[in-house]
């Protein structure tokens, strides 16, 4: 298992949605989380056991409250209830030999004074419905709830297994969950349940007669479906006869005209509508013809009038520029200077005023219709209307011509409807012949269904007389089986149980050299302990010199006694294979600084293949962190304002210089 992210909002002191990036690399598998007494630390380590297990998390924030209580006062102080809090958390888990990965979200908020909670699961990017709604039991599948407990603790379970009495219990419950040692208990409590199920059926006699009933039923079953399949029979008959008599009939309707006389109102109606059209289509020929449409039969003298209107028009311009030039050619002779000879200024009158006579000549009309001066503007403009109309006339004329086509055909549709006198008679016997059809269909439809439920009821019995019979003949050899079940069992459960005892004596020799060697490792006094043993009966820990003589553990500092729950939480994490990411909250508190670094060197790089470290300035401080730093692959601070009680995560740690920590 490999935690990837872990999204916050509005839980506890964390105020807003504050996200960390839990991944690793090889050779960097500690991730670590810097803050002050009361800054979030443990609150952290909440969220990842509530997202996972709900109302059964271990919470260190949850005291006696029940878990609604606990939901309500974890919403931050400062968000709104209505909205509420937010765990999302994300992993992934090798199962079957791919990689999965979840996203956990766990929200609650409050609706009025009722708190509303809600549990979504997605694997692979994809909502899992299913997986959502039996999470609780998918999660002991992939993380058991014990088994977390022993990778996600603080340093009051630290200072718990300090106490070698109390060490025991938890000691007994990893090698049991954890080792997989409470399988085989398992298996041979299952196995005593098997024994204890096996009995001999005292019912033979009841069975005997049970069998009797069953074969006369099944007798009157099998003569009930033969009766109603010879009735079927007779009744599909008659449906067939009538059938031959209703087609004899259609075809005499039809040669009769009587379609035509069923559709008479409905070919009425067509008629009306295409007669209606046709008429339409004519006013709007007539409505066209009252308009400029009949000018398109003067071609001729609509060309000659638009040239009298050109020729008009450009006499009437020519008239206009000639005013105009005789101003202008005054306006000339004006501006000549004094120094010009008077011969010369008359030569240049004189040809002023013949260019004005030879334009006055040419704007001379020899006949003027006094023809408005916009008259070509209507010539055009009653172009484009005869264009127009035109165009409309022609799909107009078009369109009459197939309505009336339409209303021909109609006509003679309805003179081809026969006489209601004539076809009364075939009416009534065809509909006599369809009524009397319907009547012995809906009775053959009513014969097939109580024959298929008579077949079932039939087969069910006789599959009900087989099982009995096949009862009947195994409880003749069910003595003998089930003296074998019984002897094979208590076989079986022997071998478990010297296959258990010999298992759980291994498990713990491994567990006893993987905690002695942690807990040498991280000694400062490395002469101290010799040897190490755990009771296979009661799991006690029990310690000696290099005499072999006991230790009491009331020897020990309450630092080496923190050491040695230490020692025996990562000898269980070595024996379990570091397959699991271990969270650890404020682990240094009674060490001293030999030891501290013994731990920072030894034990957090080795932890697992991913570790969450929580710790204070204090414990973490700037020499201990340069001891880590070649191991860590993120390292976050968590920020509290005294002012508004909140929380925020910020990457880097308080002496980040060098460090790796999140973008």
């Amino acid at each position: 298992m490999h935690l990837h992210n872990i999204e916050l909002r509005d839980f506890g002191a964390y105020r807003g949605k504050q996200s960390l990036d839990l991944r690793v690399q090889p050779g960097r598998p500690i991730i670590l989380i810097g803050g002050l007494n009361g800054c979030g630390k443990t609150t952290l380590l909440d969220a990842i056991q509530l997202v996972l297990y709900g109302p059964r998390a271990r919470c260190s924030g949850r005291g006696s409250r029940s878990y609604d209580s606990y939901l309500r006062e974890s919403i931050n102080r400062k968000a709104d209830a209505a909205e509420g809090s937010e765990i999302a958390l994300e992993f992934s888990v090798v199962v079957d030999g791919h990689e999965r990965h979840y996203r956990v979200v766990r929200s609650w908020r409050l609706s009025g004074k009722q708190l509303k909670e809600h549990l979504n699961v997605l694997v692979d990017g994809q909502y899992d419905r299913i997986l959502s709604d039996g999470w609780p039991d998918h999660v002991e599948d992939i993380l058991p709830l014990e088994v977390a407990s022993l990778f996600f603790f603080d340093g009051e379970k630290v200072e718990s297994l300090a106490d070698p009495e109390r060490a025991a219990a938890v000691i007994e419950s990893a090698v049991h969950s954890l080792l997989g040692v409470n399988t085989v208990e398992q298996l041979r409590t299952d196995l005593l349940a098997l024994q204890r199920r096996q009995r001999l059926s005292n019912e033979d006699q009841a069975l005997i007669d049970q069998i009797r009933a069953q074969e006369a039923e099944h007798e009157a079953a099998t003569v009930y479906v033969a009766d109603l399949t010879q009735t079927l029979g007779s009744t599909r008959s008659r449906c067939d006869r009538l059938q031959v008599r209703l087609n004899k009939v259609e075809k005499s309707f039809m040669r009769a005209g009587g379609k035509l006389f069923e559709r008479q109102k409905e070919l009425e109606g067509d008629r009306a509508a295409v007669a209606d059209r046709l008429t339409s289509e004519r006013q709007a020929l007539r409505s066209l013809a009252q308009g400029p449409l009949p000018l398109l039969m003067l071609p001729q003298q609509l060309a000659t009038l638009r040239d009298q209107a050109e020729r008009e028009k450009e006499a009437d311009d020519a008239t206009r520029v000639v005013g105009v030039l005789e101003e202008r050619d005054a306006w000339l002779l004006d501006q000549l200077p004094a120094s010009v000879p008077a011969a010369a200024r008359t030569a240049l009158k004189r040809k002023m005023t013949a260019d004005r006579n030879k334009r006055e000549s040419s704007a001379e009309l020899k006949h003027s219709l006094d023809l408005p001066p916009d008259m070509l503007q209507q010539l055009s403009a009653l172009n484009e209307a005869l264009t127009r109309d035109a165009s409309r006339a022609r799909e107009l004329l078009r369109e009459s011509a197939g309505t009336a086509d339409q209303l021909d055909t109609a006509d003679r549709l309805l003179a081809s409807i026969p006489d209601q006198g004539l076809i009364k008679d075939l009416v009534e016997e065809r509909s006599e012949a369809m009524d009397a059809l319907a009547v012995a269909k809906d009775e053959l439809r009513r014969g097939e269904e109580q024959l298929a439920e008579a077949r079932g009821r039939r087969d069910r019995i006789a599959a009900d007389l087989e099982r009995a019979q096949q009862k009947r003949i195994k409880t003749l050899i069910e003595v003998e089986e089930l003296e074998r079940i019984v002897t094979y069992a208590d076989k079986a459960r022997d071998t478990l149980e010297k296959f258990g005892a010999a298992l759980l004596r291994r498990h713990i020799s491994r567990l006893e050299v993987a905690v002695l060697q942690s807990f040498k490792a991280l000694m400062r006094k490395t002469g101290l302990i010799h040897d190490l043993r755990i009771d296979t009966d009661k799991f006690n820990l029990t310690l000696a010199d290099s005499d072999g003589e006991a230790i009491d553990p009331a020897r020990l500092s309450a630092g080496e006694r923190q050491l040695l729950a230490i020692s025996l939480l990562w000898g269980l994490a070595k024996v379990a294979g570091n397959r699991l990411p271990s969270v650890i909250d404020t682990p240094l508190g009674r060490l001293d600084s030999r030891h501290r670094q013994h731990l920072v060197d030894r034990y957090f790089p080795n932890a697992g293949r991913q570790v969450l470290l929580l710790s204070t300035d204090e414990e973490i401080d700037e020499k201990l962190l340069a001891r880590l730093k070649p191991s860590l692959a993120h390292t976050y601070t968590l920020v509290h304002d005294d002012t508004t009680f909140t929380t925020t995560v910020e990457p880097g740690y308080w002496w980040t210089a060098g460090v790796p920590h999140a973008a």
